[in-house]
């Protein structure tokens, strides 16, 4: 998820269609490897991708969700500490488990490709 040699972090940067972190701008994922566009959080929409880059983890916890319970950890930007989605350790139910070690991305933020945002349920450029 993020580089590190000797101690020092290197951030990635992506090419293509990319969503980033609305804080500052740092590279999070690509439309390419999102898996679903479905997903809700708190704030409204949230996308599951197969993979992130430029995070950092936090602490396992169980999470209830609509879909039952998980073993989650959030997902931080490593430009600046924000929290950005979080990361699917364990499902519990069997038909959650595609889910497992996968991402979600809370649309409200993250940028999108064209750097619009996702405010009160809508996008706006």
């Amino acid at each position: 998820m993020v580089k590190e040699y000797m101690g020092r972090l290197f951030v990635v940067t992506l090419e293509g269609s990319i969503y980033s972190c609305k804080h500052c701008k740092t590279h999070l994922g690509l439309s390419d490897d999102i898996i679903s566009k479905a997903f809700h959080c708190r704030h409204g929409k949230a996308y599951l991708f197969d993979k992130v880059v430029n995070v950092t983890v936090g602490e396992k916890e169980e999470r209830m969700m609509i879909t039952g319970m998980h073993t989650v950890v959030d997902i931080f930007c490593v430009g600046c500490g924000l929290i950005v989605g979080w990361k699917y350790e364990s499902a519990h139910e069997k038909i959650q488990k595609y889910k497992e070690g996968k991402f979600i991305l809370e649309r409200f933020k993250v940028l999108g490709p064209d750097e619009s945002m996702y405010v009160l349920g809508q996008e706006i450029q």
